[in-house]
Parts: structure tokens; sequence; C-alpha cells
């Protein structure tokens, strides 16, 4: 657990107006994040997860300050570029005929880690 407050972690410019950060933006990134995260499900053996990014949690991104908005565009960001390369091994894998589910297992491991934190620093009240 970082020992800083958010506010000296992420960089003064931008934070705000960052487009990316946008309620709308992030509820269909979570989207797509999750739409990458059932293909990894179904090569790691588990079952895909219901998404439904709309409604509660939708209406917690639109009350998220802005700085926590944007500690959850950077962590979607970085789960779909850890899901992309992932999926390109594993995919590297079947191709070759090998077992892809423990491998898959651990990737979706670091992925429900990750989505979990970003869940937790929406959850946070603390003030901006």
């Amino acid at each position: 657990m970082a020992t800083l407050p958010p506010e000296p972690i992420l960089p003064d410019a931008g934070v705000a107006a960052d487009s990316s950060a946008a309620p709308e933006v992030l509820a269909e990134a979570l989207v797509a994040l999750h739409g990458q995260a059932a293909a990894l499900a179904m090569l790691a053996r588990l079952a895909p997860e219901p998404v439904e990014i709309g409604g509660e949690l939708g209406a917690v991104i639109a009350r998220a300050h802005p700085w926590q908005r944007a500690l959850v565009a950077r962590t979607i960001t970085d789960c779909a570029v850890m899901l992309e390369t992932g999926l390109a091994a594993l995919a590297t894998l079947t191709r070759r005929g090998q077992d892809t589910a423990a491998p898959a297992l651990v990737l979706w491991r670091e992925f429900h880690a990750a989505r979990e934190a970003m869940v937790r620093v929406l959850e946070t009240r603390e003030p901006a």
C-alpha cells in the first residue's frame, strides 16, 4: 500500500482535464477490458464473469474524484496492455498445441488483483 496520498503520486498537469478519465469513457474501457478477460477466462478454463458496468458502478465512477478517475484510467490501460500481451503469448502456446490453463490462470489472478485494487480506489472517499 502506498504511504503517500494520491496527489503527490499523480502528475499535476492534465489530471482533471484528461478526457480518458471521463466516466463514460471509463465505462466503455471497462467493458472492453472485460471482453479481453472473458477470452482469458476461457483459456484458464474458468467461467466468464457477467459484465454489468452500468448502474451502480457507473454511478460510482461518476461520483469519483478526478484523481480516482485518473488512477482508474491508468489501471485500465495497464490491464489492457497486460491482457493483450498475455493473450498473444497464450495464443502462441495454443498454436504449439500446449495447454494454456496454468499460465492463463496466473494471468487471470493478476488481472483479478488489479481489478480489485481499481475498485478499492473508487471506493476511497478521501477529499481530493
